[in-house]
């Protein structure tokens, strides 16, 4: 990786030159999207602990993980929480796929903007346990760095030795895209020259499924747990949680060129908002969406019916769903009718905090292999969601500018606009 020169008053054009994803669809990005283009669902039984007395008992596991080939031992990898360690192994894949090098010479260009929006809280039931049962002087002294938010960027920094701006965004289920779109905002005003950016999420434990049945979010489709995630679908009653990780590397179109880099996509807009509303639920006007949505449009200096494909936040919730809609309507006009729009969280489930980074990158890939990936399980149009959800199939199409949506619990809403690179 060089350090070009370039002129500081101008904002620099910042590109995706790296992927990497650890989900329930696939141990790497590309099998991933393999298995999203082919209408997979990641959807199974709880076998991480006994769901039996709970009202939600699936959830989209991780199966066969083993995070030691991405540590220098496996002692190291134990002392880690679980989503930590989806950070580090998609974030070494994101940076052997953007064939980037960290040197001394560059280490301190190279940011780390990682976040989780639970952290780790599977360690922290593990040793809370311990401590009622054993007592404080049990407790392990890995404990805190374990669980902490930030342990995701901290250990990628410290294994990648990438010594530039070092991030965590929390924003719940925005912060894997708000931790890409903060990292492209670095870059572009010249603070960094790439950053590995993204999300990690490990949630699925006893207190976190408990929360959310209590919460009654939550699909109770037990028997057909495949079937469970259904966005936009008139019967859909409630999301999935899912786990994993997803990371791109983001770097300054003139150090990507300079280093003759492949190229996935552009990043050309990014816009957040806040709803001011409620802690779960999103306004019923929409107001925060519409206007997130307008930001990063505005930002990227592109119309509405230029955008060719819309990933949305489509969580399966009847609420969540509804207004999403509405606020894709209310910026799109007309041409909303006739931008597809597809949830890939009907395969994925709710990856929370790795869910938008882990979308960013299928829009990558969309614009990168020019097809859709589908909405799986619509079979029950909703009136009040009338949108074309590209229902259980892929569909090729030009994609030239794709929209992710992101929106999060306490109102928080980020939405980037990734566009073909063309020189």
């Amino acid at each position: 990786m060089q350090t070009p020169s370039h002129n500081p008053t101008e904002p620099r054009r910042v590109v995706i030159t790296g992927v990497g994803a650890v989900t329930p669809l696939g141990l790497t990005a590309e099998d991933t999207w393999k298995a999203c283009l082919s209408g997979c669902s990641g959807v199974g039984p709880i076998t991480f602990f006994d769901a039996s007395g709970y009202s939600t008992r699936i959830a989209a596991e991780i199966k066969d993980w083993d995070p030691s080939p991405y540590f220098e031992s496996r002692k190291e990898a134990r002392r880690v929480d679980r989503f930590v360690q989806f950070a580090v192994a998609a974030s070494r894949m994101a940076l052997e796929d953007a064939k980037l090098e960290i040197t001394p010479d560059n280490s301190e260009r190279v940011g780390v903007y990682i976040g989780s929006g639970i952290g780790g809280l599977a360690t922290l039931e593990e040793w809370h346990k311990t401590l009622l049962e054993r007592g404080p002087d049990r407790i392990t002294p890995f404990l805190i760095p374990a669980i902490i938010c930030n342990m995701g960027a901290g250990m990628v920094s410290i294994l990648t030795g990438a010594r530039g701006p070092n991030s965590c965004i929390t924003t719940a289920c925005t912060t894997g895209l708000n931790n890409i779109g903060d990292a492209f905002e670095l870059i572009r005003r010249g603070g960094a020259d790439a950053v590995i950016a993204g999300g990690a999420e490990a949630a699925i434990t006893p207190l976190s499924i408990a929360g959310f049945c209590a919460a009654r979010t939550m699909s109770t489709r037990n028997d057909e747990p495949t079937r469970a995630s259904r966005p936009f679908d008139a019967q859909r009653d409630g999301f999935v949680m899912g786990e994993g990780a997803g990371i791109v590397v983001l770097e300054a179109l003139d150090s990507a060129l300079a280093r003759n880099a492949k190229i996935y996509a552009e990043v050309i807009g990014y816009g957040m908002s806040g709803d001011a509303h409620h802690v779960t639920a999103p306004p019923d006007d929409g107001n925060g969406a519409i206007r997130c949505m307008r930001a990063a449009l505005n930002e990227a200096g592109i119309k509405p019916e230029e955008v060719d494909y819309i990933n949305a936040h489509g969580t399966s919730t009847e609420l969540n769903d509804r207004i999403e809609t509405l606020a894709i309507k209310a910026v799109f006009g007309e041409h909303a009718y006739h931008i597809p729009v597809s949830s890939t969280k009907s395969m994925t489930a709710h990856m929370v905090g790795a869910a938008g980074a882990v979308e960013t990158i299928f829009c990558a890939l969309a614009i990168r292999d020019r097809i859709i990936p589908p909405t799986i399980n619509y079979e029950y149009p909703d009136p009040n969601c009338d949108l074309d959800y590209v229902p259980n199939k892929a569909r090729p199409a030009e994609v030239n500018i794709a929209l992710s949506n992101s929106f999060g619990f306490g109102g928080h809403n980020g939405s980037i606009l990734l566009k073909r690179y063309s020189g």
